[in-house]
């Protein structure tokens, strides 16, 4: 018996039964995707209705510090009303968040942790039965509390921001943000504090969302492009200081028209020589320039668990001689937050290897059994090794030989550079403070700005001292 065949419809048959196969396979792993990679993140989005339906079930659990103390904790009554407690009152306002009027902080970040109970399963269905709301688990947080303290009292009554964290794993130790507010009273409080003719900001977490010119810390930026541009010989070029550079119609001055006289490449970083950077700016290529720059991540979305904005470096190849004057030494319309700049200083002291930020440890049930570990993930190489080595050695000599001299000590190494940035006419400049220390082993990063502080030396590098003198202290 003849068997009829048709090889172009048997091929079509092959063709579509090897397309549903792959796209099974690959809904499969998109599933697989979700469920184990950005579940938490869907889950917990700000948008996710659901999760508002948690708090009908489970008694909103507590955020700790790194030693265990609470940060914030849900007290309830005897008619069963539920209040949120933040026993150390504006110290930790920022970093820790609020969840009424909405929800900020670790609140927002760990929204999904703390609204889901994993009380043994028992305990679980006789309190379902007797409708009796289970109790939620605790983040315990990398904050650590006298880090956070030093940092909020070393920065006083002033407006600014401070951010410490490890530069080999991201953890963030302390986030001092002011003005601040105190998110025990927010209810009472909210109307003032969003009112049009209140122009404090106390909302704003100025570590992460505060968006300032860079000053002299940016000099690290314009450093590293002219050495990637000069591999051989940036450590020959000299420059002669007599306080003003003139180019021109245009004038920059070093700060307090400082006369630095002959200079050298490290001489100049380490004394902040606008002279000198405004100088060695003009012969950079610009668009190798704007490269470096967002490989440090400007213009970047960042690798932060919490709300934040954008810095941003526009200068490109065309520009007029003023703006690469400016821009070279941290001017002009450069923007960044005071947790990229740590960021930054991260990656230099990690070796040029930046480690992503993050504030949970880990999360725990009521009983203290741990139900979930964060662990360090690397975000990237922002330079290499050999780069990060040199910009340590500048930074080194910024502390023994420069402008961070109020960061001189015996008891440990600091490798650091300061910043004076001008934002309005008439106005004190902002201090600025980046740096990690032990120098030659680093351990910790500090990133400070101080606004209207004047000198980065003399107002923010003390700052950062008390909080390294803390650190090694123990």
């Amino acid at each position: 018996m003849k068997t009829n065949s048709n090889p172009k419809a048997n091929r079509h048959m092959l063709i579509l039964t090897y397309g549903v196969v792959l796209l099974f396979a690959g809904l499969t792993a998109y599933y697989c995707y979700f469920l184990f990679v950005k579940s938490d993140t869907v889950i917990n989005n700000s948008y996710n209705a659901r999760l508002d339906s948690f708090a009908d079930r489970v008694v909103r659990g507590e955020i700790r510090s790194n030693d265990g103390r609470v940060l914030a904790r849900t007290e309830v009554d005897g008619e069963g009303n539920e209040t949120r407690v933040y026993p150390f009152d504006s110290l930790f306002a920022h970093v820790v968040g609020y969840s009424s009027n909405g929800k900020t902080g670790l609140e927002a970040v760990s929204n999904f942790y703390l609204l889901t109970s994993h009380v043994n399963i028992i305990e679980q269905v006789v309190n379902e039965l007797s409708s009796i709301k289970n109790q939620g688990d605790n983040v315990v947080s990398t904050l650590d509390v006298d880090m956070q303290k030093k940092a909020y009292d070393a920065l006083g009554g002033r407006n600014g921001a401070v951010v410490v964290m490890e530069p080999d794993t991201g953890k963030i130790l302390a986030m001092v943000s002011k003005p601040d507010y105190n998110p025990n009273t927010l209810p009472a409080d909210w109307e003032h504090l969003v009112a049009e003719e209140n122009t404090s900001g106390q909302l704003l977490n100025r570590a992460t969302q505060g968006l300032y010119p860079p000053g002299s810390t940016f000099k690290v930026v314009t450093a590293l492009e002219y050495m990637r541009e000069n591999p051989a010989g940036y450590r020959n070029y000299t420059f002669d200081c007599n306080g003003i550079y003139k180019n021109g119609e245009y004038a920059i001055k070093c700060y307090h028209e400082t006369a630095h006289g002959h200079q050298d490449f490290q001489q100049a970083f380490a004394n902040s020589c606008n002279g000198a950077f405004a100088n060695l700016g003009l012969s950079l290529d610009l668009n190798g320039l704007k490269n470096t720059a967002n490989q440090l991540l400007f213009n970047s979305d960042l690798a932060l668990p919490v709300a934040y904005n954008k810095s941003s470096y526009s200068m490109s190849a065309g520009a007029d001689t003023w703006q690469i004057l400016q821009t070279s030494i941290g001017q002009g319309q450069t923007q960044i937050t005071p947790i990229h700049n740590a960021m930054m200083t991260a990656a230099i002291a990690n070796g040029g290897t930046l480690m992503k930020p993050y504030l949970i440890d880990h999360v725990e049930n009521a009983g203290g059994d741990m139900i979930k570990k964060f662990m360090p993930q690397s975000y990237g190489n922002l330079m290499t090794a050999e780069e990060s080595s040199a910009l340590t050695e500048f930074m080194r000599s910024v502390v023994t030989d420069g402008t961070g001299s109020a960061l001189r000590t015996d008891a440990y190494t600091v490798a650091g550079k300061t910043g004076s940035a001008e934002f309005e006419t008439g106005k004190d400049t902002h201090a600025w403070f980046i740096g990690f220390a032990p120098a030659e082993h680093p351990r910790v990063v500090v990133s400070v700005i101080v606004e209207e502080g004047g000198s980065g030396g003399q107002t923010a590098a003390p700052i950062a001292r008390a909080l390294f003198d803390l650190y090694f202290s123990r």
